[in-house]
């Protein structure tokens, strides 16, 4: 059966709508651009409809990080809830099916007691070796069809284990899912912000330090533009692959925003912090970019990283503050460097209003 003809008409025109604003606002086509415009000219998403006219009054265009976080935030969750709901309406049917299964059991567990009563009256009144055969034949029946059904019921149970095993795997699946940043596969933001708040309370009731990195890849921007959005992913790529591999244990990782990335280390001092910090900025710097259609070199790319440890009454929003002016603190000493909050660089007075001009 085919799609209505009013339905048809109705998606095309919501998609000329949709590739209009992409043309506009001169941004890639790409799949994610898209479904944000879609979502947009439908009108039925009135949270995203919002924050899209909120950003375009307020800077006049919606840069990279705008459009990921409202794809985020107003799409990817709902697609995660779709995919819980339709898990969560699997797991009701198993449920229905084992307690049907159940109650069939219970029920032929009932009429095989029924039988047993009925067989010890006529054994009580069998006066004959026919009649006494004719009780036993009757109990030799009754007990096969108990044990028929209880295989029915060992492998209905057999196989609704191994479907309810299976639906814990899936929403294990989504979970990490929803938890996860899926171009970089770091932790995504929601994850991040769960984590260093609990890893703020045991710092504190074990008095152990705890150190927080925010890193930014320097003229992001400029090279997104230069080179188009999927190089850019890969430089998004390269970042996190740099992050993963110096990091452990109960280290956190994430990427934060944009072309922002935040590392929490537990039990881990500022010094400590600011070597690791180190060891992530050279790690980018060694990997030469490469364009994977043409194979064009396109260069290297550095981070710039501020370092902050945790003081007695913070909260993790002071904490992410502090690391957050250390960063841009390294943006206008150069880029390409780590800064702590102990460094005479790290001006306490310096707010990020400034990522524009030093991003």
């Amino acid at each position: 059966m085919g799609v209505p003809h009013d339905e048809h008409e109705r998606s095309l025109a919501f998609a000329e709508i949709a590739l209009g604003q992409i043309r506009a606002l001169g941004q890639p086509a790409s799949p994610r651009n898209f479904e944000i415009w879609y979502h947009y000219a439908t009108g039925y998403n009135q949270p995203l409809n919002q924050s899209v006219n909120e950003a375009l009054a307020k800077k006049g265009a919606l840069g990279e990080a705008d459009l990921e976080q409202i794809y985020d935030t107003y799409i990817a969750v709902s697609r995660v809830g779709d995919r819980l709901d339709s898990v969560n309406t699997r797991v009701l049917g198993e449920i229905k099916q084992v307690i049907a299964t159940i109650d069939a059991a219970a029920g032929s567990a009932t009429s095989y007691s029924k039988q047993l009563n009925m067989a010890n009256e006529k054994l009580a009144q069998a006066n004959d070796d026919e009649a006494l055969r004719a009780v036993i034949e009757h109990l030799v029946q009754g007990a096969k069809e108990m044990e028929f059904d209880n295989r029915k019921l060992e492998a209905r149970l057999a196989t609704s284990r191994q479907e309810i095993e299976q639906l814990q795997q899936d929403l294990e699946t989504v979970r990490n899912e929803s938890l996860t940043d899926p171009l970089t596969t770091l932790s995504n933001r929601k994850f991040f912000d769960q984590a260093v708040a609990k890893g703020i309370v045991d710092a504190n009731e074990k008095n152990e330090p705890l150190s927080l990195l925010m890193a930014d890849i320097d003229h992001f921007k400029s090279f997104n533009d230069k080179y188009g959005h999927l190089t850019g992913d890969q430089v998004l790529r390269l970042v996190a692959l740099a992050v993963k591999q110096n990091v452990k244990g109960q280290d956190i990782a994430a990427r934060y925003g944009g072309e922002e990335f935040v590392i929490a280390l537990p039990n881990t001092g500022l010094a400590s912090a600011t070597i690791v910090a180190d060891h992530i900025r050279r790690a980018v710097m060694t990997k030469e970019l490469m364009k994977r259609s043409s194979g064009e070199r396109l260069g290297r790319v550095t981070v710039s990283i501020g370092a902050a440890v945790l003081r007695p009454g913070d909260t993790s929003q002071h904490l992410i503050e502090r690391a957050d002016k250390c960063l841009y603190a390294a943006k206008r000493h150069g880029r390409n460097r780590v800064i702590c909050e102990a460094d005479p660089e790290a001006d306490s007075s310096a707010t990020p209003d400034i990522r524009a001009r030093v991003a």
